[in-house]
């Protein structure tokens, strides 16, 4: 790109190539090129300091903070945001031309850019909020069965946890030996999603006393300096319920 006129640029994003529309100070367009993601850092490097705008989709705060060092100003816009500006069916230029003419606006919202750092503890809200999702459809499926043999337990995770022992310890009439094991084998992973995580404490070299299989993940708040997250992921090792007997 040796173009010295830009004063916006617009960015399709995709995983391997990206499609870039450039626009001078009158709004007409002097860029149109495809480039793999290692010919975009090159080819922008070389372009002087300007408005770059993308979609705030996977891989933008990681491109943006490259830009944003090349001395680029870089804007995140939503994706619903640069729909009303887009001409004609859509392909990928039509979208970056979109993405450039939404930039310019004034009034336009923008996300902020996020730091690594933000990024690291956003993953490790969407791991918990994956396995909260997947302990309540543990429970769930657990109250279904025994529903479905007429052994209804009121709603919440306590009363399934007081009631269980005893259904599973009671005369077997409604449970045939199939589903009490299968009832066991929801209820190990039950205690498995629900075991608390270890505290937080300093990064150590000292090897942490799970199998090999376990990843344990360190990341320092933002807003905290001094407080660090500690969220370990372990592999599933079937461990059974405190109160219940899975024997």
């Amino acid at each position: 790109m040796s173009h010295t006129n830009i004063v916006t640029i617009g960015i399709d994003l995709g995983k391997n190539t990206f499609n870039v529309v450039g626009f001078d100070a009158t709004g007409a367009i002097i860029l149109r090129k495809k480039r793999s993601r290692n010919q975009l850092e090159q080819s922008l490097a070389n372009v002087p300091a300007c408005l770059i705008g993308m979609e705030a989709c996977s891989g933008a705060h990681h491109l943006g903070r490259k830009l944003e060092k090349l001395g680029h100003q870089v804007r995140l816009l939503p994706a619903q945001y640069v729909k009303p500006y887009l001409k004609g069916h859509k392909n990928d230029f039509r979208n970056a031309e979109a993405i450039a003419e939404a930039t310019q606006r004034p009034t336009m919202r923008f996300v902020p850019l996020k730091s690594a750092e933000q990024l690291d503890l956003q993953a490790l809200h969407r791991v918990r909020s994956r396995l909260v999702t997947q302990r309540t459809a543990v429970i769930n499926q657990i109250r279904g069965f025994l529903l479905e043999r007429g052994l209804p337990v009121r709603q919440g995770a306590a009363a399934l946890r007081l009631a269980l022992p005893q259904i599973l310890s009671a005369p077997k009439d409604n449970l045939s030996p199939r589903v009490i094991q299968l009832i066991q084998d929801l209820a190990e992973d039950w205690r498995h999603l629900d075991r608390p995580p270890p505290k937080p404490g300093p990064i150590s070299s000292t090897p942490a006393p799970y199998p090999p299989a376990a990843v344990t993940v360190i990341v320092g708040a933002t807003l905290d300096p001094g407080f660090q997250y500690q969220f370990t992921v372990r592999p599933p090792v079937r461990p059974g319920i405190e109160g219940i007997n899975v024997k």
